[in-house]
């Protein structure tokens, strides 16, 4: 069996203005504190063998990871389009929406679709690349949305559409 795996299909590259600064907030961040894991790495590499130097091997580690969330942040910022304006047909779902949906029990659910690189579950926002907001988009107040979730087929009636929060 080979280890090959093929490639993850590619991400929508839209983000909110708000989503695109905190990526470049995180990127400066990281390149502080990149310079402060730099100098822990240099003082436990002066310490002696390495081998056996946690400290040393820890550092080399959390510098792995700050340099591969530098190398995605700096290809990716640039590909990413901003999207900052609301569309010319508020009454439809589109990108940086808030749609607020009833399902079958009568509970009300309210979700933000953004982009990939910004969803948080906990806020409620949704990757626009999610079954969710693909059945979601381009519907209308009192439209009905079906999809099949794992748990089963899950059926919801959008109420509101907004586009600020």
């Amino acid at each position: 069996m080979s280890r090959y795996r093929p490639p993850q299909p590619r991400s929508s590259l839209y983000i909110t203005a708000a989503g695109y600064q905190r990526l470049q907030e995180e990127l400066q961040g990281l390149w502080r504190r990149r310079a402060d894991v730099v100098k822990a790495l240099s003082a436990a590499a002066a310490e002696g063998d390495r081998s056996e130097n946690a400290e040393y091997i820890y550092r080399k580690k959390e510098l792995r990871e700050i340099d591969r969330r530098i190398r995605y942040l700096q290809k990716r910022l640039p590909e990413l389009s901003v999207v900052s304006a609301a569309p010319s047909d508020p009454s439809r779902v589109y990108f940086g929406a808030w749609v607020s949906v009833e399902d079958e029990d009568g509970a009300e659910h309210t979700w933000r679709i953004v982009g990939p690189d910004e969803f948080d579950a906990e806020q409620g926002w949704i990757s626009m690349d999610a079954p969710l907001a693909r059945a979601l988009m381009k519907k209308q107040v009192d439209d009905e949305v079906e999809l099949e979730l794992p748990r089963g087929r899950a059926r919801y009636w959008i109420i509101a559409i907004r586009y600020t929060p």
